[in-house]
């Protein structure tokens, strides 16, 4: 038969530790270690974080000082306007939206037609498009097809040829299309 615990006595902390078993009381020094370690450890961590924020201050005090002496010893040259129209009309060439231009005449481009070369404006924002088709209604569903994407504006056929000394006689043809400012 099992023991039966009939306990009537109010709960207390003296009750408490009295039923602690004597196993977990060998528990109570290594858990005062461990916490001792951890808070002492906790406060080295934050030692350490403001002795490094002392630094970086320091730090950044020093460089805005070196900073107003260089702004200060920096003498103020003006650019020539030439120079700069050109730096601007590099710039402007070099940030061409290459992908989605890419993309679009992609899209539009069948397979009956060869594109030859693309000549973007960033100025004017057009691109010119040399190609050639094997029939002025390749050519001519190529340039309907490039009206109908979004990301140009208006597009025109501005030249077109038939290449005689090819034996399949292809059509040559340029076109300008002229991307939205905002694609």
């Amino acid at each position: 038969m099992r023991k039966v615990r009939i306990d009537f006595a109010p709960p207390g902390l003296r009750r408490t530790l009295h039923r602690v078993p004597p196993n977990a009381w060998a528990l109570v020094p290594a858990a005062l270690v461990l916490v001792f370690s951890v808070v002492s450890g906790g406060l080295k961590y934050r030692d350490q974080l403001d002795a490094i924020a002392r630094l970086r201050a320091q730090s950044q005090v020093q460089t805005a000082q070196a900073q107003g002496q260089q702004r200060q010893a920096a003498p103020v040259r003006a650019v020539p306007e030439a120079q700069a129209n050109a730096v601007n009309a590099a710039v402007q060439q070099l940030n061409l939206p290459w992908r989605g231009l890419h993309d679009a005449i992609q899209a539009a481009t069948p397979a009956s037609v060869a594109l030859l070369a693309l000549e973007p404006d960033a100025k004017k924002n057009s691109v010119r498009i040399t190609a050639e088709a094997k029939s002025s209604d390749d050519m001519l569903g190529y340039v309907a097809r490039l009206q109908d994407v979004d990301w140009f504006g208006t597009v025109a056929l501005v030249r077109h040829e038939i290449n005689d000394q090819d034996p399949n006689r292809p059509i040559r043809f340029q076109i300008d299309a002229q991307w939205k400012a905002a694609p």
